[in-house]
């Protein structure tokens, strides 16, 4: 999914952290993201996919965190 697709599809579902966290990591203020790989970023797989592979494209390093059982 190209950045423009991905963006406009962030806005119409109003999901304004993910674009935050987007704008962020293009702007240099991070460059490690940990996630609970069993949770990931949001609910639609396919979507969180795409934002992380955007984040990693950015050099964005997401460390995988396991679950508290």
């Amino acid at each position: 999914m190209k950045r423009e697709q991905l963006i406009e599809t962030l806005e119409e579902r109003k999901l304004t952290e993910v674009l935050t966290l987007i704008e962020e990591a293009e702007n240099g203020e991070f460059d490690e993201l940990e996630l609970v790989e069993s949770l990931g970023l949001l609910q639609d797989q396919q979507l969180n996919d795409a934002v992380i592979d955007y984040l990693k494209s950015l050099d964005v390093e997401i460390i995988y965190v396991r679950d508290e059982e």
